[in-house]
């Protein structure tokens, strides 16, 4: 039977005989871009521990290697990926550079009471695999956006993603200026010290300078915290360069009001998402009279348990053997949305949510505090 296009338009027989002498694309298209995907996004990785190396008294460095493939996804410098061990996870920034993919090196500082740093600083041992997610995170460098003359506040490990992109900046030979400023307890809490040093004397685009909070007799250098003066005395007027701030939770209302005295636009800083807020009840919209150690019930799936209000209902769940999708930890990803079908959550700011959740009940279980009996939908 005659094709229908062949009485429509002269010539289509030819072009009908063509494309029956072709050979059929038989390809699985959809299985071969799900492949190409994983190769570059993979839900999960296993990594195994290749070297354990000891940065500072408080802080280690896991070099991890793939158990699966010789070359890891890549990444932009910045990115963390999420660690899961003891039934729950935590995302650590990748320090190495991303201009190498034969390892990643995760550098964690012991914090104090803190389930999952001591666990893995205390136990980890070379050759043991752990899970993890691929790389992700919104804390890098945009050339396009950021510019080529950038600014880092740093504290504590948050020194950890500065360090990634100072590792890129020499690896590629890039042309920009990267001045880190890092905030530190007391100098033998410095991590990379050496390193650091090293780079800033080989290299003139790049600067670090140091600030100690306690200070011995022998230092030299800046001391306090990092205030709008010491900002500017280190680092000049900022004149518009993109600033990053990566540090302990305390360290990012404390930047934003030192930089917001200095008049720079919020658009120009970027925060790292690094947790849930050491304090929920200190933000403005936490309920008047709500105890945050008074206990409420929380109901999914079926299974009810109680919890204090100012536990995460992300922790909550996972104390309890429910475990959704998680990354960031930090309100930012979104892995962890969940839907509340019943009671009252306190959402805090961190939680970067569509303009619609408010509307149909969702929320970042990361950073949702459940204030009254709640029922949850996964």
């Amino acid at each position: 039977m005659k094709h229908p296009l062949a009485q429509r338009f002269d010539g289509a027989a030819a072009i009908l005989a063509e494309i029956d002498a072709r050979i059929p694309d038989t390809r699985d298209h959809l299985a071969d871009t799900r492949a190409t995907v994983d190769t570059y996004h993979p839900k999960r990785l296993q990594l195994a521990v290749a070297e354990i190396i000891a940065e500072t008294a408080t802080t280690t460095t896991f070099r991890m290697q793939g158990v699966d493939q010789v070359d890891l996804p890549p990444f932009l410098a910045g990115q963390y990926v999420n660690v899961f061990v003891d039934g729950t996870s935590r995302p650590y920034a990748i320090s190495s550079s991303p201009a190498q993919r034969r390892h990643y090196d995760l550098t964690v500082r012991r914090v104090p009471n803190g389930r999952i740093s001591n666990l893995l600083i205390d136990t980890v041992q070379i050759g043991q695999v752990l899970t993890t997610t691929g790389p992700m995170g919104t804390f890098h460098h945009n050339p396009l956006f950021h510019g080529d003359d950038v600014v880092f506040l740093a504290g504590g490990s948050g020194v950890a993603p500065a360090m990634s992109m100072l590792r890129e900046i020499v690896d590629l030979g890039l042309d920009r200026t990267f001045h880190l400023i890092y905030g530190s307890r007391e100098a033998s809490d410095v991590i990379f010290r050496a390193e650091l040093d090293t780079l800033t004397a080989a290299h003139p685009g790049i600067t670090v300078d140091h600030v100690i909070a306690e200070p011995d007799a022998a230092w030299t250098g800046a001391t306090g915290f990092l205030t709008a003066d010491t900002i500017t005395a280190l680092a000049g007027e900022l004149n518009n360069r993109m600033v990053y701030v990566c540090g302990p939770q305390a360290l990012y209302p404390y930047a934003l009001d030192q930089l917001t005295t200095l008049a720079h636009p919020r658009k120009r800083i970027r925060f790292e998402a690094n947790g849930a807020p050491s304090d929920p009840t200190a933000q403005h919209h936490w309920p008047t009279g709500a105890d945050p150690a008074e206990e409420v019930t929380v109901t999914v799936r079926g299974t009810s348990f109680r919890t204090p209000r100012n536990r995460p209902l992300l922790d909550a769940l996972e104390d309890n053997g429910i475990r959704p999708e998680a990354a960031c930890r930090s309100g930012e990803c979104s892995l962890c949305r969940v839907r509340i079908v019943k009671g009252e959550v306190h959402t805090a700011t961190e939680a970067a949510l569509r303009l619609s959740d408010a509307q149909f009940g969702y929320t970042h279980s990361c950073v949702a505090y459940p204030i009254s009996d709640v029922e949850v939908e996964l």
